[in-house]
């Protein structure tokens, strides 16, 4: 596994990873005949349709390849439309339609995918900490059914919360807008907090399960920084 700096480079090496797992999975032994149903990719993510960066940059890559979508493999789309808690529902309808190889976009969308099989290869991407979530066993061997790219960033967490304070000194308080559901904001957590000591600031957190939380958190602070 390895960290990429840049969103591009990321994305080539994501797709490398699916298309090799994806080959992996369908290769036929030296003589055989192929197979006459084309390969399935179930895209397992917690956004929405509308965001279609992601899902176009991953056609593209895949079509550099050789593999386009419609001719020689098949892509199923499942979005949690900003509510990670339906994520273990729509990993489970992946495998049921029994997909070659899952991309599973996020921390939640990875353990979802875990959990829904220990069978068919999972290829995460935008995962913070996978072993500390439990994704993998070590990053120099996953093991199991799970590979893909981690952008390290947890560890970043301390920097960027030091970055603030050497920016605006007169900062006392941080908002944090958290999504209990998610493993990698529990680690981010977690991180903030004992940064956040050592520079004499405080957290305020504000829960965020789902878009529509949003405004109610900015609302709410708001309403806080006019009281001050």
């Amino acid at each position: 596994m390895r960290h990429e700096a840049t969103g591009n480079s990321r994305k080539v090496k994501v797709i490398g990873a699916v298309v090799s797992a994806l080959v992996l999975a369908f290769s036929s032994p030296a003589g055989a005949q192929r197979p006459k149903v084309i390969p399935q990719i179930g895209f397992l993510s917690g956004g929405f349709p509308s965001a279609r960066q992601n899902a176009d940059a991953f056609r593209r890559g895949l079509s550099d390849l050789g593999y386009v979508e419609g001719k020689n493999i098949g892509i199923v789309y499942r979005y949690g439309e900003g509510n990670v808690d339906r994520l273990p529902q729509l990993a489970a309808e992946l495998v049921r339609l029994n997909v070659g190889v899952i991309l599973a976009g996020g921390t939640v969308a990875a353990l979802a995918a875990k959990q829904a099989t220990k069978t068919i290869p999972i290829v995460f991407v935008n995962v913070a900490d996978p072993l500390s979530v439990g994704l993998v066993v070590s990053l120099a061997r996953p093991g199991g059914n799970m590979t893909g790219m981690s952008t390290i960033n947890s560890e970043l967490t301390s920097k960027r919360l030091g970055l603030l304070k050497e920016s605006v000194a007169t900062v006392s308080r941080v908002a944090f807008l958290h999504n209990p559901s998610d493993a990698s904001n529990v680690i981010f957590l977690k991180q903030l907090q004992s940064s956040a000591h050592g520079l004499g600031l405080t957290i305020r957190l504000s829960e965020v399960r789902d878009p529509t939380d949003f405004d109610r958190a900015f609302q709410r602070w708001l309403e806080k920084v006019s009281m001050v």
